[in-house]
């Protein structure tokens, strides 16, 4: 019975290791995901993997064929506990899916919740129990809002965990 299982690869070949998995006939799934990189004073959004050195593979553990994953160009190894690959819940993987868009990235569901301008709950941290406006993300973990006291409007840093819409 075919299961979803884990692989390992070499840094940043992830798409190599893809490429010739799928050459030999295994089924992968890839995720990547819009990540924002500033670079020479220059913020952009590039395709980057959700799980860096990681991606995941289809096969039947009672063919023999797996094995040659491990010899694979950009591939280091798989998943294991002992000497067997370890497989993973089908529902991971079509949870994963399930958020690819039409340009084959995953859409993560914190970037689609906030909008500039949108009201916003602080859930933990100092201005727990605060509510405050959405205005830009800083990086993949953090927002900043605008939050109001003593009369006037201030703009904090907040972990994007902490805060949920109002």
């Amino acid at each position: 019975m075919k299961c979803w299982y884990v692989v390992y690869t070499q840094p940043k070949k992830e798409g190599l290791a893809r490429e010739h998995l799928e050459r030999q006939g295994f089924e992968v799934f890839f995720p990547r995901h819009l990540k924002r990189r500033s670079h020479a004073r220059k913020v952009e959004d590039v395709p980057s993997p959700l799980f860096p050195r990681y991606l995941f593979a289809e096969f039947d553990l009672a063919e023999a064929g797996w094995r040659v994953i491990r010899s694979t160009r950009g591939v280091i190894d798989l998943v294991r506990n002992g000497l067997d690959p370890v497989p993973i819940p089908e529902t991971i993987v079509n949870e994963l899916k399930s958020r690819v868009d039409e340009s084959g990235l995953v859409r993560l569901l914190r970037q689609n919740e906030l909008r500039p301008g949108a009201s916003i709950h602080i859930n933990s941290g100092p201005f727990a129990e605060y509510d405050a406006i959405f205005n830009a993300v800083r990086d993949e973990d953090r927002i900043i809002a605008l939050l109001s006291l003593l009369g006037r409007q201030v703009r904090v840093e907040l972990p994007i965990d902490s805060v949920s819409p109002a």
